[in-house]
């Protein structure tokens, strides 16, 4: 079962301090191309859960897009691994799947990215 941050008690009055996490998922690659940044954001919106309900954001989650990124903001606790569970999901709905991955490039962002694929022309070249 994967480690979930938990929100940190002072010492002395047992209160719980709110944690902020900040994720970012980067689709500058494939661009307004072949992905459609506003309908993942929607997609995003849609299917997150909150206590168990889809769709059920309210206060605890923020969904922000600048241009071909889109931020993630949560007050509770929430998982990075999920970010990429749902962006896989929206990839393999719009059957673009097969062509676009989805790579941690740092602690808190994603990026997605074309499959390096070798072409077969050049490979019979230089046999």
């Amino acid at each position: 079962m994967p480690a979930v941050p938990r929100a940190k008690t002072s010492p002395k009055s047992g209160l719980r301090r709110k944690t902020n996490f900040k994720f970012t998922i980067d689709c500058s690659a494939p661009g307004g191309k072949i992905l459609d940044v506003a309908l993942f954001e929607k997609f995003l919106h849609d299917k997150i859960k909150v206590n168990g309900k889809a769709g059920n954001l309210g206060s605890a989650v923020t969904i922000t897009r600048d241009k071909s990124k889109i931020v993630v903001q949560t007050t509770i606790a929430f998982s990075k691994r999920y970010l990429k569970y749902l962006t896989k999901k929206f990839l393999k709905k719009k059957k673009i799947r097969d062509f676009l991955r989805v790579v941690a490039t740092t602690k808190n962002t994603y990026e997605l990215r074309y499959f390096q694929v070798a072409d077969p022309e050049a490979l019979e070249e230089d046999e």
